[in-house]
């Protein structure tokens, strides 16, 4: 028996009979029955807005798997360009179709040389870096005018596989330019992240080796990062790419999403937060605080997960590892215990308040010696595939354009009033 749910217009009697399909409704059924009536729901936290098969999230039970495979093992045995085809194409490839794909990135990560030379040399000599990807990914665009080919599926593909070749060779770019360094080219031999670590700190050796142990930590900052299905970035992405705009112009909507606090942030305010508590000594005023109201909680609770956020534990593994090589980053003890308080503490387990992905990152980050402001940025480098993966699948689905309702609120119908008679 097909599982449904009627409902009853009490203006008129009229019953309705609605089959819930894929644990959804579908609102056409609603509108059928209340016509100019509205679902009200800012922050769309019970809407579907989409149908999608790139990534399943089960937030009570934390669980996050991509195109099927649990993040777990594809953390543990994956790369990141491995995963972004993944979620691009939907499987995980073979050998050869790998090799193929890691070639064409790795071999797509310089940038014009009128663009770096024109357009980034435009900024402010201390811009922020996240404002500097931003505008440069929309302004990409100009540069593959070919990229509005939207429908033709090989010029699609093409641009996706620029856009992630090109983002951490952009982004490394806004780093060197914000400290008044020189742009280091992308080096073909090297992989994925060690390539960003070399634009990013090499600085007069003929090559750039970092260590492996931060390679692969970055590799996996990048791979939990990479996709999480509809949130508020993924959604600028799928609105914008909704009327038909380029990639590069829905990715930059993403980033420009992704650059406000509420979003991208979180990691460098858990880092905040742990410079205001200054010592390990001071943990337990600080819980004390929270409980009172007067103090924030960082890095604890999650928009989606009840439970533990499944790349937090994750997360918590690659920062020992990387504490092993950069030397035990000063907060670490701080974060440890107020990990350890809160596990334990009935007010913080009775609302569900368990570490999250950003609880552990910052620290990483600063540990392999990231500023503050690069944060965002190489959350915006792993996001690029996700983003990608989600407008490729929006536009190969009968999608329409974005146009959501509203409930009126405002004055009724009023009559002008001469400027000389208000």
């Amino acid at each position: 028996m097909a599982e449904s749910i009627t409902i009853t217009d009490n203006r008129t009697g009229e019953e309705l009979e609605i089959p819930l399909v894929n644990g959804g409704i579908d609102a056409a059924e609603w509108r059928s029955l209340l016509p100019g009536v509205w679902f009200h729901d800012p922050g769309l936290a019970t809407t579907s807005a989409a149908e999608s098969a790139v990534t399943y999230l089960d937030g009570d039970n934390g669980v996050l798997r991509h195109r099927g495979y649990p993040i777990e093992q594809l953390a543990e045995h994956s790369t990141y360009l491995e995963v972004a085809y993944l979620l691009i194409h939907g499987e995980l490839p073979t050998q050869d179709q790998l090799d193929a794909w890691v070639h064409d990135i790795t071999h797509h990560t310089y940038v014009h040389e009128n663009f770096r030379k024109r357009f980034v040399d435009a900024f402010h000599y201390n811009a922020h870096p996240m404002g500097m990807l931003e505008s440069s990914v929309a302004g990409l665009s100009t540069f593959y005018p070919e990229a509005k080919e939207i429908e033709d599926p090989e010029v699609r593909m093409h641009q996706v596989v620029r856009l992630i070749a090109k983002m951490p060779t952009l982004a490394a770019m806004a780093y060197r330019y914000s400290i008044g360094m020189p742009f280091v080219f992308p080096d073909n031999n090297l992989d994925f992240p060690g390539n960003f670590l070399s634009m990013m700190w090499r600085v007069a050796e003929p090559t750039y080796e970092a260590d492996p142990v931060l390679t692969r930590a970055l590799d996996t900052l990048f791979i939990l990062h990479a996709d999480h299905e509809q949130n508020c970035s993924t959604t600028a992405a799928r609105v914008v790419g909704s009327s038909h705009a380029d990639p590069y112009s829905s990715v930059a909507a993403a980033c420009a999403a992704l650059y406000g606090p509420r979003h991208g942030g979180a990691n460098e305010a858990v880092l905040s937060m742990l410079n205001e508590i200054g010592s390990f000594d001071n943990v337990d005023r600080f819980i004390a605080g929270v409980k009172d109201g007067k103090e924030r909680l960082m890095g604890f609770g999650h928009r989606v997960y009840k439970s533990y956020d499944p790349r937090a534990t994750i997360i918590k593994k690659t920062a020992h590892e990387v504490f092993a090589v950069t030397g035990q980053n000063p907060w670490l003890d701080i974060a440890l215990k107020l990990e350890e308080v809160a596990l334990e503490d009935d007010y913080f387990v009775s609302r569900k308040l368990y570490p999250n992905v950003d609880f552990y990152s910052g620290l990483i980050y600063q540990s392999m010696g990231f500023p503050t402001n690069m944060f965002t940025v190489l959350f915006a480098i792993a996001r690029t595939s996700g983003w990608l993966a989600h407008w490729t699948e929006m536009l190969e689905q009968s999608s329409r354009i974005a146009r959501p309702r509203q409930v009126y609120i405002g004055e009724d119908t009023r009559d002008y009033v001469p400027i000389a008679q208000r």
